[in-house]
């Protein structure tokens, strides 16, 4: 499967909880943000293929943000508000929105538009998310097909988690992944700050890969923040 980065720009506590923790078990990489400055910092430190905008926000306000994001490139943008007007959609839509939401909403339709909007973007996208039948990094070789992963030649066995973990990081090999990225993308479950689990599973996967685990050149920690794959 494709890994897709969405932001979540929402003030509301219960709501931001809400779309991020159903958008994760859709499998996506999901990052929440609850103010505007917030927003557009993130937005130009990371790549999203999508963004979910509330257009009352402290600090900086939506419409703000939405055009600070269209600057940048045209990735699709869907817009919460609780203006019901069609004047407030239109407004949303000319600020350069792909699709607007009004509160209060049901969580399946949202799941429904992002998917949607996803599916436009990505068939005009296709030269960037376009899966390599093998990743190749240094001496890896992970083959997509057969779920095989060669390192120097050699075939090296890997579970299934192992698997998805190392696919991420070939996948995307200049982002670094927090813990709670990487529960989400591959158990498909809520990250429920238990690191252990995600831990357990790089130590193995470096003791497969790397010449030297206590001195991983593969799989590199970015301390305070998570791990990252390293450069060859």
């Amino acid at each position: 499967m494709e890994y897709i980065s969405i932001l979540v720009v929402e003030d509301d506590n219960e709501i931001n909880y809400l779309i991020t923790k159903y958008l994760r078990k859709e499998g996506y990489i999901v990052d929440c943000c609850f103010d505007g400055i917030e927003a557009v910092c993130k937005f130009e430190n990371k790549t999203y293929q999508l963004v979910i905008l509330d257009l009352m926000l402290p600090k900086l306000n939506g419409g703000q943000v939405l055009l600070k994001i269209r600057e940048k490139g045209t990735i699709p943008v869907i817009i919460l508000s609780a203006k019901h007007e069609q004047t407030d959609k239109i407004f949303g839509l000319e600020l350069g929105a792909d699709d607007y939401i009004t509160k209060p909403f049901d969580i399946g339709e949202v799941i429904a538009r992002v998917k949607s909007q996803l599916r436009r973007y990505l068939q005009f996208n296709n030269s960037e998310f376009e899966e390599d039948e093998v990743l190749k990094h240094g001496n890896l070789q992970l083959d997509l097909n057969t779920y095989e992963l060669k390192v120097c030649k050699k075939n090296i066995p890997l579970t299934s988690k192992e698997f998805e973990i190392l696919k991420l990081f070939m996948t995307y090999p200049n982002k670094v992944f927090t813990k709670s990225q990487l529960f989400s993308a591959v158990w498909k479950e809520e990250y429920m700050t238990d690191e252990n689990t995600v831990m357990v599973h790089i130590s193995r996967l470096r003791n497969k890969i790397e010449d030297n685990s206590s001195k991983p050149k593969y799989i590199k920690t970015v301390w305070g923040i998570g791990y990252k794959l390293g450069e060859m």
